[in-house]
């Protein structure tokens, strides 16, 4: 088994990037693009194990059962890595890191790979103080950048880095994936693969989890049920409440152990007593897991509001008799109450309401409770038609 057997329906990126460990089109940068779980980041990863592959360079880099294959894939190879945020942006402190970690000798010898998942999330300031770095790197060292699109990333930042680009796998290789590698029945394979829209993570909650599964199914449900105002009102305030347990649920464990191992770091539990500098590093935590929050809170709505997203167009594509199954073929019924009670024409301004709500919240801070009540209300089944 090779590290590229896990990435579903990208072939084509799989041989140009084996070829560039092979030392074929090898460069010091790479941008890795492509729509959430088309998995940029685990093509990221399996590039970093092929790079430090014992069996490397060459056709056989990213053999999968070397020492080096497998600690990348593992994340504890030493000259391997994976930065992410839990915050809207990386800060500077969190560049300068980078920095610092990527101008280090490999001590394998090889390769010291950055692997940055979140590169769309550099704001001007912490994007400067990466520049250099990605630009003039250390002789041994690569950065690979992950991001949706190529207009995410600073154009500073991604006009030093070759652009590979991925695709969406579609819903057959998803579900094969699922039910070769993940031992998932077909039928439900099938049904992850569909209601995932080609997102491998989404897939494999849904394929495994119930309460994700039950979850989806009560955002679904909803446009053909927001038939008054008191409902319309009702479905914001429940996806609120939900998209906010969901994450608080993710985050209070996490929150709990950063707080103990402060505490521990400053010799706070076994003296009793704070020494000074603790109340400004408990200030700076508390502010990174606000940070958190926010985010695990708005990506728990937008991959929500993407759920809604598919019953529309489910919708556009029954009305126009387009072939080809249902995203969501389980609710059948519930879209043919939508098709009877709108157009396609309302159904794409429903879309971009939508996504209106999403850019709301995620680009202009909008409280999440007040742009989910306007986007209901502008959902809301005409008048007349039921």
């Amino acid at each position: 088994m090779s590290v590229w057997d896990d990435l579903v329906g990208q072939k084509p990126v799989i041989e140009t990037l084996r070829a560039a460990a092979s030392g074929q089109g090898m460069t010091h940068a790479f941008l890795l693009t492509g729509p959430p779980g088309s998995g940029r980041s685990n093509t990221a990863i399996a590039f970093a194990a092929a790079l430090q592959c014992e069996n490397g360079p060459g056709p056989a880099a990213g053999c999968g059962g070397c020492n080096a294959c497998i600690t990348t894939l593992a994340g504890s190879h030493p000259d391997v890595t994976r930065v992410s945020t839990e915050s809207v942006q990386f800060r500077v402190k969190d560049a300068r890191e980078m920095v610092r970690k990527s101008a280090m000798s490999p001590v394998s010898h090889r390769w010291q790979v950055i692997v940055v998942e979140d590169a769309d999330r550099f704001n001007d300031s912490s994007g400067n103080a990466v520049l250099k770095a990605v630009e003039e790197p250390a002789d041994r060292t690569v950065w690979v950048l992950c991001a949706p699109t190529v207009e995410d990333v600073l154009p500073t930042i991604r006009s030093r880095c070759r652009l590979v680009s991925l695709a969406t796998p579609t819903a057959p290789e998803v579900a094969d994936f699922l039910v070769r590698r993940q031992g998932v029945a077909e039928s439900l394979a099938s049904y992850a693969a569909r209601a995932s829209q080609g997102h491998i993570g989404r897939a494999k909650a849904l394929a495994t989890d119930e309460a994700t599964r039950n979850r989806r199914r009560e955002v679904v449900s909803l446009p053909a049920r927001l038939t008054s105002i008191g409902a319309c009102m009702q479905a914001a305030t429940n996806l609120a409440d939900v998209a906010k347990e969901e994450a608080e649920a993710i985050t209070a464990d996490l929150d709990q152990r950063e707080k103990s191992d402060l505490d521990r770091a400053f010799g706070y539990e076994d003296k009793g007593r704070r020494p000074r500098e603790y109340a400004s590093a408990l200030r700076e935590m508390t502010d990174d897991q606000k940070r958190r929050a926010k985010r695990r809170v708005l990506d728990v709505v937008d991959r929500s509001l993407m759920d809604l997203v598919s019953v529309y167009r489910d919708a556009i594509a029954l009305a126009s008799r387009a072939p080809g199954q249902l995203v969501n073929e389980e609710i059948r019924p519930d879209v043919e109450e939508v098709v009877r009670t709108s157009t396609p024409e309302l159904n794409l301004r429903r879309i971009a309401w939508v996504f209106e709500a999403r850019e709301q919240m995620l680009e202009f801070n909008v409280p999440v409770p007040l742009a989910l009540e306007s986007m209901m209300v502008a959902l809301k089944v005409p008048e007349g038609s039921r």
